[in-house]
């Protein structure tokens, strides 16, 4: 099966390094389908198996999260099987990558729920229909009957020194920050998860090299051909300086409503605007609109349609429009209930207490800033006391151009 050039292009889009890749016609391996994914592509006589791996570890995907999902699909476009492993016993370690300190560990019940909305969230990106395009597979079907033998054998595949060369753990050891041995087990198990559905590639952001190289490995170790690991860009979030993050308040979730999803893309800076369209669209990046105003608008347009339609976004454009220029009324402003606050309750309390701000020291901020306002009224003071909900219940609290909620009961 050989992929029209079309889905070559998109399986190549934004990808920082796919390995092993020896392209070079003087090498040995030169474009051998073992050394060389897209030799490999053109020459397969039969599906690849493309695996992504998610650790349920929350209930939310943000765009971020999304980019491999994407990629997935391209693979599936182009005639490829999805694996995609649900990482239900991982997840109940978590990935110790680029973390400063040792992860909680979730509950069965915890992983169990947050899986089953990790699949809603994934479900319009994918190709759930067609047969023979997606398997869905949890990891917990192989690794919970691992015996005490096979997992020493998977500890004899590496050695101490090996594992610290892994950065998150070199850094937490060179300070003194424990390193748990639970911890090590982890690039193990994700490189088993590799042997027990054959992957021939494994995707994941460029913090996964470490990660989907043991996978190769231990491939190796048990008789089976390495996969070759495509590695995409960890996107940027909205304010465009840290890595897109729920915990920084900077992040675009997949379930956000349209009028939410649409106000925050359209904010994404200029200078990264670019990034998005190439990652999370398959929009020609030469026809992008040569204003910097309209390529924030169309980003926003193009990704707040792919998650609700097109009706929906075009709403929440318009929306977006009334609210900024204080006229007409928005009709999609998400609702924050007023049942989760204690009253009599402070301007700044109330704030605290919405999604608009991370905290009731921020809403504070925020007030004394001069970025909040009620029904376009300005809060100046973050003590105002508003005695009941029926003062509140229909009105639109706002930080900021872009940031309100509806109150309702």
């Amino acid at each position: 099966m050989v992929p029209m050039p079309d889905e070559f292009e998109w399986i190549y889009r934004g990808v920082t390094e796919v390995f092993p890749d020896q392209t070079d016609p003087d090498q040995t391996n030169g474009n051998d389908p073992q050394h060389n994914l897209r030799a490999r592509l053109q020459t397969s006589d039969r599906p690849l198996r493309i695996k992504l791996g998610i650790d349920p570890t929350g209930a939310e995907i943000h765009l971020g999260h999304s980019i491999p999902v994407r990629k997935l699909r391209a693979f599936q476009d182009a005639g490829h099987t999805a694996v995609l492993i649900i990482g239900d016993f991982t997840a109940r370690i978590g990935d110790p990558t680029g973390k400063s300190e040792v992860r909680k560990q979730l509950t069965e019940a915890e992983v169990k729920a947050n899986a089953q909305t990790y699949l809603e969230q994934v479900r319009p990106i994918l190709d759930f229909d067609t047969p023979g395009r997606l398997e869905i597979r949890y990891n917990s079907e192989w690794l919970t009957d691992l015996d005490l033998g096979q997992i020493l054998e998977l500890f004899a595949t590496m050695t101490v020194g090996q594992m610290l060369a892994k950065e998150g753990f070199a850094e937490r050891y060179e300070k003194g920050t424990p390193v748990f041995l639970h911890e090590f087990f982890y690039p193990l198990m994700q490189g088993y998860d590799s042997v027990a559905v054959k992957a021939d590639v494994e995707l994941g952001g460029t913090d996964q090299k470490f990660n989907i190289a043991v996978g190769r490995d231990l491939q190796r170790h048990f008789g089976l051909a390495p996969q070759f690991g495509l590695l995409l860009p960890l996107l940027l979030g909205t304010d465009g300086a840290q890595k897109m993050s729920k915990s920084l308040g900077n992040y675009v979730g997949l379930q956000e409503d349209p009028l939410t999803m649409y106000s925050k893309l359209e904010k994404v800076p200029d200078q990264r605007v670019a990034q998005y369209f190439e990652l999370l669209t398959r929009l020609p990046l030469a026809d992008l609109p040569e204003n910097p105003r309209d390529r924030q608008k169309a980003l926003a347009l193009e990704i707040t349609r792919q998650c609700h339609g097109d009706a929906a976004a075009q709403q929440a454009q318009q929306d977006a429009i009334n609210l900024v220029q204080g006229g007409g009324e928005a009709e999609a402003v998400p609702e924050f209930s007023l049942a989760a606050v204690n009253f009599p309750a402070t301007a700044f309390y109330l704030l605290g207490a919405t999604p608009l701000c991370s905290s009731s020291s921020d809403a504070r901020r925020q007030i004394n800033g001069g970025a909040v306002k009620l029904e376009g009224d300005r809060i100046a003071d973050p003590n105002l006391t508003f005695e009941t909900p029926a003062e509140l219940v229909g009105k639109v609290l706002q930080v900021g151009k872009k940031k309100f909620v509806r109150l309702v009961d």
